[in-house]
């Protein structure tokens, strides 16, 4: 991947070389500190050119101002100061980021007319151009800058100039371990399934030792005493031999019960004997995106040494076409004991978290969980690709997950659930089937899953629009988004941590 660049937080100064960074909000205006920048001048004559008003995102740059020995000068509008929020200061900061092309020095004048920016504001700033500076080009021989000539570009060196370095410093280190998190998920999405496959990714659940959480990794042959056919099922028809990883994280109290996350991790997903359609099919190493979420809040948490005892929990498996694999109408028998008639193989990630959510809820008996999984194409008929899908039994989670999707932006819209969809994935010949029926698809999977918590607080995050192939944004222009990781790190944070 592209290597991040460095930051660091100043004092209010005059920059002599390389690119200045300065903001304006919606009346056009600099401030005493921007216009204390001899090249700031250079500005007044270039905003009525490009019809700059300030509007939020708007950018005008001026190269090589005369009489200066700065190379570039930036103004980048903030739009309305009032509404200069957490998720903006985020987006702001991928904004500069976008502008930093070939620069190696870059400083970044965080001083808007009306606005006291404070040290959060400018940690937001750091963290936003570290989200947008990342790339995945590891498998490139070549970094192509767009002029068809091979990049060795250094990583930029920025200067964010605040009024309190410390307190944007001290920010910027719990921020920084957050973005960690989502990198390392959109690492994950981004990989090609011959690289990352069920063992391999458990390796990289294994690296998180070094930041102190515990790791155990369950093979094949440990599932199979603990009756784990449901998820099993799923694998037995790839030569890639499934894995269970358990990461625990114990910032809290010995005595508290932990919370707990769980994760579909289908490294690839043919669909098995109910095959997919060859287009799009590629897509399908993505299919890992709710494990590389929970792996990278596992990440967030131990990074920013979080103050709470968590269990993050993935089932990885390949689901592919073989003589082994499992048929349409097989039916396995689920760790619970519950049996399942298996009507479509590609409805696979079901079965697989049905086993992990068991596992989890009986040998750690956590205050709630949730668990994240690019579950159904119907999510994405229902809310397109801007919400993913909540399913709850309990509404003070609900409530606490929607307005933590509402602070990060990774938004969330809640689903229902109900006895009248419950039945319709009742079996003839089971205890329940693995799909039911053209209609409700997203929710009808969600009943599945709630057969599988009992009584504890539990809610399901269905991200197939958003963990992989969603709309580029001013923090995300990778195809593997990260999802999941900065929503469920403020959930913990807000209402958990003690």
């Amino acid at each position: 991947m592209t290597s991040k660049p460095s930051i660091s937080f100043a004092k209010p100064g005059t920059p002599k070389k390389g690119s200045v960074v300065v903001f304006s909000a919606d009346d056009g205006g600099l401030s005493d500190a921007a216009r204390a920048n001899d090249p700031a001048k250079a500005l007044d004559r270039a905003f009525p050119v490009a019809d700059f008003n300030g509007k939020f995102g708007g950018v005008v740059e001026v190269l090589a101002p005369e009489g200066t020995t700065v190379d570039r000068l930036v103004a980048i509008g903030t739009g309305k100061t009032t509404a200069l929020d957490e998720y903006a200061w985020l987006k702001l900061g991928g904004v500069v980021a976008a502008q930093l092309r070939k620069a190696t020095e870059v400083a970044v004048i965080l001083d808007i007319p009306g606005v006291k920016v404070d040290g959060a504001a400018a940690a937001g700033v750091a963290a936003g151009i570290l989200l947008r500076s990342y790339n995945f080009d590891k498998y490139k021989t070549k970094k192509d800058n767009g002029d068809g000539k091979d990049d060795d570009k250094k990583p930029a060196k920025i200067t964010i100039h605040c009024a309190d370095p410390a307190a944007a410093k001290k920010a910027f280190a719990d921020a920084e371990a957050v973005v960690g998190g989502v990198l390392l998920a959109r690492d994950l999405v981004n990989e090609p399934a011959n690289i990352l496959g069920p063992v391999e990714f458990a390796a990289q659940a294994k690296e998180l030792e070094k930041l102190g959480v515990k790791v155990e990794i369950l093979t094949e042959k440990e599932m199979k005493k603990l009756g784990m056919g449901s998820l099993l099922g799923v694998a037995q028809g790839s030569v890639r031999p499934p894995r269970l990883a358990i990461m625990q994280w114990n910032g809290g109290k010995a005595k508290d019960k932990p919370v707990a996350f769980v994760g579909k991790g289908v490294v690839f997903d043919s669909g098995g004997v109910s095959i997919k359609p060859a287009a799009g099919m590629e897509d399908m190493k993505g299919d890992m995106g709710g494990a590389a979420a929970v792996t990278g809040l596992m990440h967030a948490l131990a990074a920013r040494k979080a103050k709470v005892n968590v269990v993050g929990i993935i089932g990885l498996v390949e689901n592919m076409v073989d003589g082994n694999a499992q048929r349409p109408g097989d039916i396995v028998t689920s760790m619970s004991g519950q049996t399942i008639e298996v009507l479509n193989t590609d409805a696979e990630g079901r079965l697989v978290l049905a086993d992990a959510l068991w596992y989890c809820n009986q040998r750690f008996e956590p205050k709630f969980m949730v668990n994240l999984a690019t579950l159904t194409g119907a999510i994405m008929v229902a809310l397109g690709q801007s919400h993913a899908g909540l399913f709850s039994n309990n509404d003070e989670l609900a409530e606490r997950l929607t307005s933590s999707g509402t602070a990060t932006q990774e938004k969330l819209w809640r689903m229902p659930l109900g006895s009248e969809y419950d039945k319709l994935i009742d079996s003839k010949n089971a205890d329940m089937k693995n799909i039911g029926g053209r209609y409700g698809g997203s929710i009808t999977a969600a009943q599945f899953l709630q057969r599988f918590v009992k009584e504890t607080p539990w809610a399901h995050l269905d991200i197939a629009g958003t963990a992989m192939g969603s709309p580029s944004n001013e923090i995300n222009q990778s195809w593997g988004s990260g999802y999941g990781v900065r929503l469920l790190d403020r959930l913990v944070r807000d209402h958990y941590e003690g």
